[in-house]
Order: structure tokens, then sequence, then C-alpha cells
């Protein structure tokens, strides 16, 4: 077994490391408190600059064809500074695999490259409804076909960079009378098409710099060669797609957890108490080793996880094992960094409080971390 990062990997990681350091971290903080977007695009065109929009994209249509281990590197190193532009950046990622994966060549000719060159500041991904969440087969968004159009009635919420996303990939019902979750088919929305209109932006606890929005489909017209994929397979494309995408979230979750250790670590060896560094005290010494301990197990799944992608092997229950732990962990670290800042963990003053806000949706998106269970479950007892 071979734990050695290839030389692209590694210039890759130290990239995004560097990266994440000089421009994300300055304006991390004012993002989430300003929510100002000119700050948020200007980071997504500097990513696409650097190829990140397009890790493990063809460079046939832009790409950087690095792969999925590089991806998490990138998004593990990205999301120790800012988690509003990293989910942004997965999410692009994720659209743009989608499109190369199940779309014709005509689809991935037109809407990969912008996404890859930062022409569209980012793609969104439209599956979850009020009643379709963790359960998107029960969807009610619909198709209908008309002459040469598709038209798409119905409403998504929660739809990540909806605000500023060049390319929706959207789901919708197309077969009513279908075995349910069979009668699905996914499709490619443009902002401007007729009958589309991006929603109100949620309140959220935390990454507030990231958009997040409901999508509204009025007699939306989607021109026919829009259709991604095969006719009613779409339920199974995002099944598909949603084990990549959750290497992307994990792997941003565990940079946030690494962030906060690192940032308490730290200030513990500074700060004194009872007339030595609180780092002399056990329990914040089991502090350090457990979370240490948790973040570098979560970091081998998920990256075991992306060398099965990479080798075209099943790798979705590893997918949700690694999702699972990292967010788990890594919400654990940014609670007990808290804990080691005690009253200053708890202030705006320091970044940790920021971590545990931006951290918690984790276990929630891309799917929860007890659907992970019933994943993980479901394939071992297969």
């Amino acid at each position: 077994m071979n734990f050695e990062l290839t030389e692209e990997q590694r210039i890759i990681q130290d990239t995004a490391a560097k990266f994440a350091k000089r421009e994300l971290e300055p304006v991390a903080a004012e993002l989430d408190q300003t929510k100002n977007r000119d700050i948020l695009k200007g980071n997504l065109k500097k990513l696409a600059e650097l190829g990140f929009m397009g890790l493990n994209i063809d460079p046939e249509y832009g790409g950087t064809g690095a792969g999925a281990i590089a991806f998490s590197l990138a998004m593990t190193e990205l999301g120790r500074a800012c988690s509003a532009t990293t989910v942004t950046a997965s999410v692009t990622n994720m659209v743009a695999e989608v499109i190369q994966a199940v779309g014709s060549e005509e689809l991935k000719q037109k809407y990969i490259p912008p996404l890859c060159s930062g022409e569209y500041y980012a793609g969104s991904f439209g599956l979850t409804e009020t009643s379709a969440g963790s359960d998107p087969a029960s969807m009610r968004t619909s198709a209908v076909l008309d002459g040469n159009s598709w038209i798409l009635n119905g409403q998504k919420i929660f739809i990540s960079s909806a605000e500023f996303a060049g390319v929706f990939v959207v789901w919708a019902v197309t077969d009513k009378e279908a075995k349910k979750g069979k009668g699905i088919s996914a499709f490619l929305v443009e902002p401007t098409f007729p009958g589309f209109t991006v929603g109100k932006d949620e309140k959220k606890l935390g990454q507030h710099g990231s958009s997040t929005n409901e999508l509204i489909f009025e007699d939306c017209r989607v021109p026919k060669e829009n259709l991604l994929g095969k006719l009613n397979d779409g339920y199974r494309i995002a099944v598909a797609e949603l084990a990549g995408g959750r290497i992307g979230i994990g792997s941003m979750a565990l940079g946030i957890g690494f962030a906060a250790m690192d940032f308490a670590t730290n200030y513990v060896q500074e700060r004194v108490q009872f007339d030595v560094p609180l780092a002399r005290q056990q329990a914040i010494q089991w502090m350090i080793a457990d979370n240490y301990t948790r973040l570098d197990a979560a970091k081998l799944l998920l990256l075991r996880a992306a060398f099965l992608k990479d080798q075209k092997k099943s790798y979705s229950k590893e997918a949700s094992m690694g999702k699972l732990y990292a967010t788990e962990a890594a919400n654990k670290a940014c609670y007990d960094a808290i804990q080691m800042l005690g009253g200053y963990g708890y202030t705006q003053d320091f970044p940790v409080e920021r971590f545990y806000r931006d951290v918690r949706v984790t276990t929630i998106y891309e799917g929860t971390s007890e659907i992970q269970r019933l994943i993980i479950a479901r394939e071992l007892l297969r």
C-alpha cells in the first residue's frame, strides 16, 4: 500500500494551501460578515485560473485532469480558510463531472469549458425539494415534452450557488406513471431560460458568504437537446454523482476541522492558567490527541474513496464512510476548539467561532449522517 502522493498531486495540494493562506484567509471573516458577493466571485475567478474548477475534468474540455485524489486534497486545503468559497468550488466541480459523465458531446463542449475557465462563476445542482430532501425520488417538479422543448414546472430549495451560477443540473419527473425513482430525468438549465427564476437567498447559521437559494420553474422552456443522459435515468445519475460530491464535502469539512484544531493548539501553548500553559493540562492534551487522530483517520477514509474513484472502481460505500466520519470528526474538532479557547472561542475575535458555524451543515448536505449510515449498512448487508 503506497501512501505517497504523485508529484502532480503534491503540487496541487501545495498550490491550494498557498492560495488559501494568501487569498482566502485574509478575506474569509469579511465575506462571512458582509456576504459581499464581489469577494466570493473574485475568489472563484482566481480558483478557475489555477485550474481548480475542473480538477477531475478532461483537458479536452478545459479541465485539469488531475483526478479525485487531487480534488480531495485541494478541497481540504481550501476548506481550512474559507468554506463559503470551497463549497462553491466543490459543487461546481461536481456539476462539470456529471456533464462529462453522461452529457452528449454537444453539451460537454457547450457547458464544461465555461465552468472550468471561470466564465461561469459556478454551477448548481438542483435536486432538493420541500418534500424531497433525503428522499429525492419523491420530487414533484415535472417536465413535459412540447415540440422541441421540455416544459418544467416546480420548485427546488437549498440550492448552492444559484444566485450566480451559469448552468444548473435540474431533476424533474418525466414519467408520472413509472415506479418511484424510475421516471426522473436530468436537464441542463441556463438562468436566462424563460420561466426560470432564482428565488430568495436563505438566512443560514453559517457559510454566510455562499448563496443558498430556491429555484422556481413556471412553464420554463428547456431545449429538447438539454436532456442530460438518457430519458428517465435521472435518479441513477443523481445517486452516482452524489457519491463524488461526498468526497468534496467530507474533504472540505476535514479542512475546517484541521484549521480549528491548529488554531486552538497554538492558542493553548500560549495561554497561561494556574501558572502553566494550558497545553500542560492533561484534559487539553487528550482533546488534541483525540481530535488529530480522528481527523487523520478521516483523511485516510476520504483518500481511499478518491483512490477507488480514480481507479474506476465502486466507491459509493467508501465515499459515504469518508463523508460520515470526516464531517462528524470535524464537528467535534470545532466544538473542542471553542472549549479550548474558553470564552474567547465564543467571540468573533477568533476564527473558531466561524469554523464552528460553517462546519455544522456538512453533516446535513450531500446526504445527512443518518443517510450515510443507511447507505453503508445497505452495502454491507447486500
